[in-house]
């Protein structure tokens, strides 16, 4: 079972992946206007949603989705400062770092997780 676990949190990485991959594309689109850009959200927005459906068949969804948002908004912040030259102020910092600190809890003491 440990190992079917470990194979749906693998598929649940790599949707995080091609989530924030998408996510970086979709601001990088202009709304849309540059098909390169389009295509490449397209495809990994795709990619992602198809790898999050085989990561929930062990992972309860709501586990999930908390782990999915969390690790998306650190990746999704980093691009943003990093690629988009966009900055954070403290009060975003303390509300991000609130939010790992959420996942960390439901998955060190939550029942639900499915350990």
């Amino acid at each position: 079972m440990l190992i079917l676990s470990m194979k749906n949190y693998l598929f649940l990485a790599c949707a995080i992946i091609c989530e924030s991959i998408a996510t970086s594309f979709l601001k990088a689109s202009n709304g849309f206007t540059k098909p390169l850009q389009t295509i490449i959200f397209i495809i990994g927005i795709s990619a992602s949603f198809y790898l999050l459906t085989h990561a929930i068949k062990v992972i309860p969804i709501g586990i999930a989705y908390a782990i999915w948002s969390a690790v998306g908004i650190v990746i999704i912040s980093l691009v943003g400062f990093f690629v988009y030259k966009e900055k954070l102020d403290l009060p975003a910092i303390i509300g991000i770092l609130l939010i790992i600190i959420g996942v960390i809890v439901i998955n060190v003491f939550s029942k639900t997780t499915g350990h």
